[in-house]
């Protein structure tokens, strides 16, 4: 067996390492023994003793991960802070009582784990299995939380899975500014408090109107807040529950600096990465193999995951949404042919903040005459919402200005049960309040889609919208939009 340890770049001296290198190539033949070095025979008796002490066999197994070791708050912990204290500000204003945030499970089958919505909003932190506590009565955040990461153990491996402690790691509270941490088992006797002294207890439950526990059935599956309210709802000891969705919602609505500096990179990777698959766009290739362009070059600029299933789509597939498309497992992958139009309706994701862009190309580089036209009236919809946005306005108001716009015969082409878009950040379904007038800081995507089943037309372009003092910025300005400029994307 092969002393991996002697290749240790910890061992005190090169020449020394070089020496018991050689000794040990020569021992482990038995025909070498004649040719050993003799300052490797000196050195060999007392190897062991200049290893350096962390591989030394009385601190085997190896250390114990630290939590820090890993990762690190996404922004700073005085952002988090005053997001907690707006969202307890909130709740006192309500009557009070307590919030709770529940985390992800940390179980991902394979997948890389991504923290819930709300819990890294208000936490930064990517721990499993752990509630955010605000008391808004008490004016108190507490962080019940595992004492240990079981990702992190399992008895027969050691040397692969040396632990990680959570509960008991000083560093965990003194940079996260969540100092009151507590078992996560001990929870259950705060809930029974809670509702022995008939305190409200609100949780997001990801939508809007009353708290209603979840039916999951036989199949389906659940997120963390639609588990933890079920869990909640079916206690022998019954809570006073409430919905947190719109208290979280007025405040994940509107962006810090922070935040929109890094849904700006998001944009432009996104933007970026659809400039380089456009060049791949010609008749013959597979709607696959352009998603594959799309996200490889994503990854090269920085993104760390897709912000949802690309959807590149061409000719008939253009025609239908993404939940129709993607209702069969091979549909989407159709060769582009010449004179289609070829979708692109994609996003990626850059430090949990995602973005959500939208262009329509020709397949052989030019647009006909009525695919022009298609692509000019949809653009200069969109260009009616954008230049509409300031505070102020609601985004009910947006959709009634866009509707001004859309000719009367092409209305039913272009139909909307709420607005031609959507608000961005840690979600491309960013919580949001229609009827809310917007601020500075909001973020939304501006898509006025467009499907004619009766021609075989479907365009459709899509950006990104920050809403600033004075009216709005385009995120994602730089990728063009106009029919000559598309077609060049191609050519180029």
């Amino acid at each position: 067996m092969w002393p991996h340890y002697l290749e240790s770049p910890a061992l005190p001296n090169a020449t020394v390492r070089l020496l018991l290198l050689s000794a040990a190539r020569l021992l482990v033949r038995s025909t070498a023994w004649p040719r050993v070095p003799p300052a490797a025979w000196l050195l060999l008796p007392v190897a062991p003793l200049m290893l350096p002490p962390a591989l030394s066999a009385q601190e085997w197994p190896p250390p114990e991960e630290a939590y820090f070791d890993w990762t690190d708050l996404q922004f700073t912990r005085e952002e988090y802070a005053t997001r907690r204290d707006r969202l307890l500000e909130r709740i006192r204003a309500r009557g009070g009582g307590v919030v709770l945030v529940p985390s992800g499970s940390g179980v991902t089958h394979g997948a890389t784990f991504r923290q819930a919505d709300d819990f890294n909003y208000f936490t930064g932190l990517e721990l499993p299995g752990s509630v955010l506590v605000l008391d808004a009565d008490r004016d108190q955040v507490s962080l019940f939380l595992p004492d240990r990461d079981p990702r992190f153990e399992n008895p027969q491996r050691r040397n692969d899975f040396p632990g990680r402690r959570l509960g008991d790691d000083p560093a965990l509270g003194a940079r996260s500014g969540l100092t009151d941490l507590r078992p996560v088992e001990e929870l259950e006797r705060e809930l029974d408090r809670w509702s022995a002294d008939r305190v409200t207890v609100w949780i997001d439950a990801g939508g809007p109107g009353e708290l209603e526990a979840p039916s999951p059935g036989l199949v389906g599956e659940l997120d963390a807040s639609a588990t933890a309210v079920l869990a909640l709802a079916q206690r022998q000891r019954p809570l006073v529950l409430i919905n947190a969705w719109e208290a979280v919602a007025r405040l994940r609505m509107v962006k810090s600096p922070a935040e929109i500096a890094t849904l700006s990179r998001a944009a432009e990777a996104t933007a970026q990465a659809i400039r380089h698959a456009a060049t791949a766009v010609r008749p013959g290739v597979d709607e696959r193999t352009l998603e594959g362009e799309f996200e490889a070059a994503c990854k090269r600029g920085g993104s760390q995951r897709l912000a949802f299933s690309s959807i590149v789509k061409s000719g008939p597939n253009s025609l239908w949404p993404w939940r129709v498309l993607a209702a069969h497992y091979d549909r989407r992958n159709r060769s582009v042919d010449d004179g289609d139009l070829v979708i692109f309706d994609v996003g990626c994701e850059v430090d949990y903040y995602v973005s959500d862009v939208g262009r329509t190309f020709p397949a052989g580089g030019s647009f006909s005459t009525r695919q022009r036209e298609i692509l000019e009236m949809v653009t200069e919809v969109a260009d009616s919402i954008i230049a509409g946005v300031r505070p102020g306005v609601t985004l009910v108001e947006l959709r009634e200005m866009a509707q001004r716009v859309i000719p009367e015969a092409e209305r039913r082409h272009m139909q909307t049960g709420s607005f031609y878009g959507h608000h961005l950040g840690l979600s491309v379904g960013d919580p949001a309040l229609l009827d809310e007038p917007l601020q500075p800081g909001m973020i939304f995507t501006v898509e006025p889609w467009y499907y004619n089943h009766e021609e075989g037309i479907a365009v459709f372009v899509e950006d990104m919208v920050l809403v600033t003092r004075d009216g709005a910025r385009l995120l994602t300005g730089d990728l063009p939009r106009s029919p000559e400029d598309l077609e060049r994307m191609v050519v180029s």
